[in-house]
């Protein structure tokens, strides 16, 4: 029974420390998707997570669904862009500046040295925010490199759902 008990806490601590299933983002900011409908066939999909690649891959996924949903066969990525939270940083640092000025006849010269300690402790927090415009739409499916077949990205990129 005790090394049941213990197996049992163990799991629970590996299913903290993994990221959260593929869903919607219960709030701002917080790990998943978040889908917007900007006009008729036009989309904004954010997808947080705390890998960039994996972001960017589960906001195709996103995209791709939508589009199905509207009983498209492909999407257009129109604009897109990552916003990344480092966290903070937990090493120290030294810096070393300089400057010179003038005024009139007189000058000066400066010198400095300094460096930092974290005193906050440290933080490895850092998320990373894909966000894709897409336009969907019917075939034919234009050859464009920015265009996708959202059929295929579904079956190719749900393996990455944990």
């Amino acid at each position: 029974m005790k090394s049941f008990a213990i197996a049992l806490g163990a799991l629970s601590l590996a299913a903290c420390a993994t990221t959260p299933a593929y869903g919607p983002a219960s709030k701002d900011g917080a790990m998943g998707y978040t889908s917007q409908q900007i006009e008729s066939g036009r989309h904004r999909i954010a997808y947080t997570d705390k890998d960039a690649g994996k972001a960017r891959n589960l906001a195709l996924l996103r995209a791709s669904e939508i589009t199905l949903m509207e009983g498209k066969d492909w999407f257009e990525v129109t604009a897109e862009y990552a916003d990344t939270e480092n966290g903070r940083s937990s090493g120290s640092s030294i810096s070393i500046g300089g400057g010179t000025g003038s005024y009139g006849r007189s000058s000066s010269v400066g010198v400095g040295v300094g460096f930092g300690i974290p005193l906050g402790g440290s933080s490895s927090s850092g998320k990373t925010t894909a966000v894709l415009e897409i336009v969907t739409g019917s075939n034919p499916k234009p050859d464009k490199a920015t265009v996708y077949d959202a059929r295929s990205v579904d079956m190719n990129l749900r393996g990455q759902i944990q």
